[in-house]
């Protein structure tokens, strides 16, 4: 009976595959069908799991993966594909050239052979879209073989070439993250973090993928305080909520004569109910 088979390939690209012997561990390379051919990858994980990650991905376009693996890698083939993966840095720098004398707006940013090079795929970015039909033609004449053109934004970018975030840590992007999702403005303000976008931003200059991961906690928390420039009738009279220290539990209050005062949350709870008065 077969199962599910997740099977990585270079950078952060990966598929789902179905397999008979799953007798092969995890961490294995392996020979799977591809676009008119085959390629080489390393299992990352089988059954259930990888069943639960291609659902979770959207990568399970069908119930059950259309293509399959066929078997083991054997050593020397691993070390062709080490080869061909250092050839890659060729291609890059021949492509660019090819780029540059076709006067094309575009930034080559990755090569990848497939593992029978049958079939060679360039990454590129640009900023609106591009004719490279002529490219394509004196490419697939330099390499004889299938050329595929494929255009990536800067997240995409990121993700493919790697690197290490602000955090000290290799990007999330590139190394577990399952899918790249829009992140908006809105998460680093519900947060009380600063909008500048030297601070906030990745390495693709865009919003950092990890304002996402605290965001439902901060929303969460957020809602057992009263909102800022609120007024609540409190031991002291009218007071008017100037921030809160969501973390330390804490708000800020500022009364009529301008005077403010620190307040844990409890005891303002306490005085508020005392007072008979909640926010106006």
């Amino acid at each position: 009976m077969s199962a599910f088979a997740e099977v990585g390939f270079k950078g952060s690209r990966k598929d789902y595959f179905t397999i008979e012997d799953l007798g092969v561990p995890v961490g294995r390379h392996v020979i799977v069908e591809a676009d008119r051919g085959e390629d080489l990858g390393e299992v990352l994980a089988l059954g259930t799991i990888a069943e639960r990650k291609c659902s979770a991905s959207g990568g399970c376009g069908t119930p059950v993966p259309e293509r399959q693996v066929l078997r083991p890698a054997r050593d020397a083939e691993v070390g062709r594909l080490r080869s061909l993966r250092e050839d890659e840095s060729r291609v890059r720098s021949v492509t660019r050239e090819k780029v540059e004398k076709h006067k094309l707006k575009m930034k080559v940013t990755e090569a990848e052979w497939q593992f029978d090079r049958k079939k060679l795929t360039i990454y590129f970015t640009a900023e609106r879209r591009v004719d490279f039909r002529s490219l394509v033609r004196d490419l697939a004449r330099t390499f004889r073989t299938r050329i595929e053109l494929r255009q990536i934004g800067v997240r995409d970018e990121s993700a493919l070439l790697g690197g290490v975030g602000r955090c000290g840590r290799e990007l999330c992007c590139s190394t577990w993250l399952p899918e790249l999702k829009p992140v908006s403005l809105q998460l680093a303000k519900d947060q009380n973090l600063s909008l500048n976008p030297s601070q906030i931003s990745g390495c693709c200059g865009r919003l950092m993928c990890c304002l996402m991961y605290e965001h439902d906690t901060y929303v969460q928390a957020r809602r057992r305080f009263p909102r800022e420039g609120k007024n609540l009738q409190t031991s002291r009279g009218m007071e008017r909520v100037v921030s809160v220290d969501i973390w330390g539990e804490k708000v800020v209050l500022k009364g009529d004569d301008g005077e403010r005062r620190v307040l844990a949350l409890e005891a303002l709870r306490e005085e508020v109910q005392e007072a008979g008065g909640g926010p106006r």
